[in-house]
């Protein structure tokens, strides 16, 4: 009588635990991304980004992450914020162009982490002539609220 006793007293606690194991987990709500205004976001960094380098002030862009890789047309990656930033003086001293930015397309993963933007550039000489213009692609990723440009590359369409 004690053994069939213990034998119930056992088997239930099994049961028990398989059931406290066993039980659902709470469906997580998907994440809904608004691709249209992620995609005003990232134009507003292209802004961003082409008004403080038309000002000639580099030095205080937030568009890259300190991880950042630029591919510039004819030369090496720039590897870190640093690199990127001295490039881009070192261009700003060798004359007064002005760039501007367009977002064609994001593609925006499922949580709203990361973009793929791809676009267009226009650079322009003082006296406002085309001088370069072509397409580029970026990539970001939200790290702090914020989207920061990890990858960029660009091409010219201009042919020689």
């Amino acid at each position: 009588m004690k053994n069939r006793i213990l034998k119930g007293l056992l088997l239930g606690s099994v049961l028990i635990s398989m059931l406290a194991c066993n039980t659902k987990k709470e469906e997580e709500t998907p994440v809904v991304v608004d691709k249209e205004q992620v995609k005003k976001e990232i134009q507003a960094k292209e802004d961003e980004f082409a008004a403080t380098y038309n000002a000639g002030e580099v030095k205080d862009i937030g568009y890259y992450a300190e991880d950042a890789i630029s591919y510039y047309q004819n030369r090496k990656p720039l590897v870190g914020k640093t690199a990127i930033r001295e490039f881009l003086t070192a261009d700003l001293n060798e004359n007064s162009n002005v760039i501007s930015f367009k977002t064609n397309e994001v593609f925006v993963s499922n949580d709203g982490n990361q973009v793929v933007e791809t676009g267009a550039f226009t650079l322009t000489d003082s006296s406002k002539v085309i001088i370069n213009s072509g397409n580029y692609i970026s990539l970001f990723e939200k790290r702090n609220g914020k989207y920061v440009c990890l990858r960029d590359m660009s091409a010219s369409d201009l042919t020689n």
